[in-house]
């Protein structure tokens, strides 16, 4: 009787970024993949809502502080001001958003919604909001508070250049 033959195994494709990678490189893939979908959904919102993710978060972000300043604007999104200044002038061309002058400091403009500008504001669907909202509410608010040191972190460093 011959003797059963064993096949030698086959080795598995190795299905762990991290393996493939190592840390770093498997981590900048999840954050290029965060940033690549991001980028994507914003121009399926342009082409379905009209607004593109930024022209949105914008919006979101006056319509919860009305008559906010361009620069304290900034400082939360965390851009440059040359760089807001093009969203801005987007939105305001739309009729999206107004400029009223400062009432203490005549020389400063502050920001508000136009009533177009709050229909778009209290929009809720296929937003990247509500991709996040559904997203966050898959995890633990511990999960959710590791998630936002680890991003603050790299935010950190990456600002430090």
């Amino acid at each position: 009787m011959a003797k059963p033959r064993i096949a030698a195994p086959t080795p598995r494709p190795v299905d762990d970024e991290e393996a493939k990678l190592g840390k770093v490189l498997a981590f900048m893939q999840l954050l290029w993949a965060v940033s690549h979908g991001l980028h994507s959904m914003s121009k399926r919102m342009e082409a379905t809502l009209g607004i593109t993710g930024p022209q949105r978060l914008v919006l979101r972000v006056v319509g919860r502080n009305p008559r906010i300043s361009a620069g304290w604007l900034a400082d939360t999104l965390r851009l440059h001001p040359s760089t807001l200044t093009g969203v801005l002038r987007r939105l305001e061309k739309r009729r999206l958003l107004g400029r009223i002058t400062d009432p203490d400091d005549g020389r400063r403009a502050l920001l508000a919604l136009t009533d177009d500008g709050k229909k778009l504001d209290a929009l809720q669907a296929h937003t990247t909001e509500a991709a996040v909202r559904r997203a966050m509410r898959r995890l633990s608010d511990g999960d959710l508070a590791a998630a936002s040191r680890v991003l603050h972190v790299v935010i950190s460093e990456l600002e430090r250049g």
